[in-house]
């Protein structure tokens, strides 16, 4: 799935993300967004409490969003890092209502084809 190059992996790199990354609101999920111009492969952290669902339920839930995030890589900014917070709703989303909302975040916040370093 995601290498351990792509994924956040410390605390103080979601806090950072959260407080002072761009924000994009679905239905299923919140996703938060920071471009760096370090030349590193994008990264990803996931964030699912236990208001989505038991253990089983909200390792499904990260699984999923790894899977589209996975397939999103190609087209996310290099530099990027991304964290997914999953809401309530996220535990009975189809993987396709995940997809759609993800990788449209993701096409608003830290797409690669954009050339301004702005992160609205």
């Amino acid at each position: 799935m995601l290498a351990r190059p792509r994924r956040l992996t410390r605390g103080d790199d979601y806090r950072l993300v959260v407080r002072r990354g761009a924000r994009c609101a679905g239905a299923n999920t919140v996703t938060h967004v920071i471009l760096t111009a370090e030349p590193r492969a994008a990264r990803f952290g996931f964030i699912v409490s236990k208001a989505v669902g038991n253990a089983v339920t909200r390792n499904t839930v990260r699984r999923r969003l790894k899977a589209v995030c996975a397939e999103a890589l190609p087209d996310v900014r290099e530099g990027a890092d991304v964290v997914i917070r999953a809401l309530p709703s996220a535990a009975t989303a189809s993987f396709s209502d995940l997809r759609a909302e993800v990788t449209r975040c993701l096409a608003r916040r830290a797409a690669a084809d954009t050339g301004s370093g702005d992160s609205r």
